[in-house]
């Protein structure tokens, strides 16, 4: 298949095709945050489920907040697959990556947000 029929073209265009392992493990890296994007939007529905006996607005803010981080994660899935398809088709350094460091953050400050939650409607 010639490079100007397969999307992105400017990815595809940018240098000669790698080795697949490359390639094919930086699909697996793009899958992995697809799942994990997927998995953060099952904790949503989840947070709104009777079990866990939360009041009507802790579960909206953690449901908020998953999706939010779900949304993030399937960008950052597709950004980083872009610049490193890029980075291993023309040999330039592979880009930075301080995503994961942003998700756990972002997921540390839901967890406790949801553990006040509890505790605010516990002592109630």
């Amino acid at each position: 298949m010639s490079d100007d029929r397969r999307f992105p073209r400017d990815v595809f265009g940018a240098g000669p095709d790698p080795d697949t392992r490359f390639t094919l493990a930086n699909e697996r890296t793009f899958l992995a945050w697809t799942r994990t994007s997927l998995a953060l939007v099952a904790g949503a529905v989840a947070v709104h489920t009777p079990f866990f006996e939360l009041d009507v607005w802790v579960s909206n803010v953690a449901s908020l907040w998953l999706l939010l981080l779900a949304a993030l994660c399937v960008g950052q899935a597709w950004l980083r697959w872009r610049s490193v398809e890029k980075a291993i088709r023309t040999g330039s350094p592979m880009p930075g990556f301080g995503a994961p460091a942003l998700l756990v953050g972002a997921v540390g400050v839901l967890i406790v947000s949801v553990a006040v939650g509890i505790v605010v409607a516990t002592v109630r």
